[in-house]
């Protein structure tokens, strides 16, 4: 069975190494990983969806 555990913002932000502003530059450019934002407002991304993101931006030496 797939995982579907949620990452907060700030573990995102830690994995990839960005600042939160960077984040958002990033986001506002169309290029951050998917992320829901839940009824109360606060932000979550789908490790699936982060490791989709990683494998979609990696670079083949």
């Amino acid at each position: 069975m797939a995982s579907h555990k949620m990452l907060k913002l700030p573990e995102v932000l830690t994995e990839i190494g960005m600042s939160r502003a960077a984040f958002y530059r990033m986001r506002a450019r169309g290029t951050a990983p998917k992320l829901i934002k839940l009824p109360n407002g606060q932000i979550r991304c789908r490790r699936s969806d982060l490791d989709a993101w990683w494998a979609e931006h990696e670079m083949c030496a």
